[in-house]
């Protein structure tokens, strides 16, 4: 979109409220704004009184606690009482006021701009320090024989014509901070049209152009609330297949979501070789989600005497009962507890049906620990999550205990099939391995990364049928066996995944593309027959598409063919240089 302007346009007079403009052609002297007249800045002037707001208010309400338990009429105050609810009053008043600066602020600047009779099309937009927009004069236009200036002008504001004068009025308030860009949604009724309109505004605001970022064609209704907020468009990523992958007597076709050039290809390698050596069996070891709050005691004995009673096996079922009423598909299995002084750690694992079950754990834990208050009320929770979980962090503890789905899978390599699928051989693939993949990692001092590449296998198929690929982190945790049986003439190859986090309800599972890739896998939505069936064929279907990953590359590795196949496939052949920032 073109966003330059007529120099006739740029050359006529323009009345200032003042004339000072630096190089750049910014105001140096900003209207003046509500905020000015607080006697300390903004931030400390909100910080003292909400905190002063926060504090009288506990204050109070613990003492008309007291009172009523002591049978002390309500209405017998003391001094103190007295200042505590002036105090209130006042901070409460004062808070209350304060959200109407903005709205104060916006007829200022709406009275400062008709002094400075500029079209719209002519305004530059710049943050000052309140990160508040302002409006600025643009610089004066040098003579074309002139010198140009030392440093380069700020981006001037893209516009892009929109479908009608309601949305360029709106465009305009969201960019002076009238309308804030998050309530859109609400105040339109329209998801898409919101997401048209705050793509123009950032433009404008930013002086860059989105094109090249689709808008079109994503139902935005089905992100609402839950998916993504703010939304200006979608990124395209190619989904390629691979396969079919044989596992436990059936086929699958794998959907991949990767910009990396081979990955594809690789993956359907090793899908290849696997199925003509007879195809990969897998085993579920474990389904469970954990999560692990943090609570405070004034002492280690108290924090101990909490340990005691969650490991007892005789409070196990009224703390499931308790657990449990989060959702009819939350199963409390277990509960482990660490102590750090007079901290305790409380890792609770459960089962969570076809959904990957972050949300329902989290829901159960606050139930216990309501549940608990009555018996330990000096109990002090510190957070819902200690990190003794862990999510979305590499960690022992999920290597060693597992989180989510834990599983192995494993294959026979036929001979042929090594020398001619994979154009390597038994031998060196097992010593490739041993040095690779247990002694260089252990070198490294990997956790959990025994392997050459679960994670770019696990991160394709997350994007790809909308899981979180924030938890590709733990849910790649992989460790990668080789070994020659048959008198040296095959190859096993075996995966084990003891963190695999999949879900196939909820979140990102449900937008169109996403559901259609494991409605391909045939494990869309909640399984009828048996909850949680198909979350746990999901994970089979990851690790068996690890295990064709990294037999391929291994074996690309040990032919020397890596970095050819890259250098064929992985390497674009358009000129970069013409497609600078714009």
């Amino acid at each position: 979109m073109d966003s330059t302007r007529p120099e006739s346009k740029l050359r006529r007079p323009i009345r200032r409220i003042s004339d000072e403009v630096d190089h750049h052609g910014r105001c140096l002297s900003p209207p003046p704004k509500a905020s000015d007249a607080l006697p300390l800045p903004l931030y400390l002037t909100n910080a003292v009184f909400f905190t002063l707001f926060f504090s009288v208010a506990y204050y109070l309400l613990h003492r008309w606690r007291d009172k009523i338990r002591n049978s002390t009429p309500l209405h017998v105050v003391t001094l103190s009482e007295i200042a505590a609810i002036v105090s209130l009053i006042a901070s409460f008043i004062y808070l209350l006021g304060f959200f109407g600066i903005d709205f104060v602020q916006s007829f200022i600047a709406r009275a400062s701009h008709d002094t400075w009779d500029l079209d719209d099309a002519d305004r530059n937009y710049l943050i000052d320090g309140d990160h508040r927009l302002v409006t600025c004069s643009p610089a004066k236009i040098s003579p074309i024989n002139s010198l140009p200036p030392k440093m380069s002008s700020p981006p001037e504001p893209i516009i892009s014509p929109l479908a009608s004068e309601e949305d360029e009025e709106i465009v305009k308030s969201v960019v002076n901070g009238t309308i804030p860009s998050y309530s859109l949604e609400s105040k339109l009724g329209d998801c898409k049209r919101a997401a048209e309109i705050r793509r123009e505004a950032l433009q404008r605001m930013m002086g860059r152009s989105l094109e090249g970022l689709p808008v079109e064609g994503f139902d935005y209704e089905s992100i609402l609330g839950q998916c993504c907020e703010m939304p200006v468009g979608y990124v395209q990523i190619p989904v390629g297949i691979a396969g079919p992958l044989l596992l436990d007597g059936q086929e699958y076709s794998v959907p991949m979501a990767t910009t990396e050039g081979c990955l594809v290809a690789s993956t359907n390698r090793g899908c290849k070789a696997i199925h003509l050596s007879g195809g990969a069996s897998s085993v579920l070891l474990k389904d469970g989600m954990t999560r692990a709050p943090v609570v405070r005691f004034a002492s280690a004995m108290r924090a101990a005497d909490l340990k005691f009673f969650l490991e007892n096996p005789e409070n196990f079922d009224s703390l499931s009962i308790a657990f449990n009423r989060s959702s009819r598909f939350a199963k409390l299995q277990s509960i482990q507890c660490s102590i750090a002084g007079k901290n305790l750690y409380m890792r609770f694992t459960c089962s969570t049906g076809d959904a990957m079950g972050m949300n329902m754990v989290s829901k159960g834990v606050q139930n216990v620990l309501d549940f608990l208050q009555s018996d330990f009320p000096d109990m002090d929770v510190i957070g819902i999550s200690g990190n003794f979980c862990s999510d979305k962090k590499p960690a022992a503890v999920n290597w060693i205990q597992g989180r989510g789905k834990s599983v192995v899978c494993e294959a026979i390599i036929k001979e042929e099939v090594v020398k001619k699928v994979l154009k390597s051989s038994v031998a060196s693939l097992v010593e490739l391995n041993m040095l690779k993949n247990l002694t260089g990692s252990a070198i490294a001092g990997a956790l959990g990364g025994f392997n050459a590449h679960a994670g770019n296998i696990v991160s394709a198929i997350f994007i790809a049928t909308g899981q979180d690929p924030a938890q590709n982190v733990e849910s790649s945790h992989c460790i990668t066996m080789m070994e020659a049986v048959n008198d040296g003439k095959d190859l096993h190859i075996s995966v084990t995944m003891p963190s695999i986090e999949v879900g196939t309800v909820g979140g990102g599972t449900q937008l169109a593309s996403q559901s259609a890739c494991l409605n391909l896998l045939g494990v869309k939505g909640a399984s009828k027959e048996s909850p949680g069936a198909n979350s746990r064929l999901l994970a089979t279907i990851v690790a068996g598409s690890v295990l064709a990953g990294e037999l391929s590359l291994m074996s690309a590795i040990a032919a020397g063919q890596l970095v050819r196949s890259h250098m064929k496939y992985n390497r674009s052949s358009k000129d970069v240089t013409k497609f600078a920032s714009s």
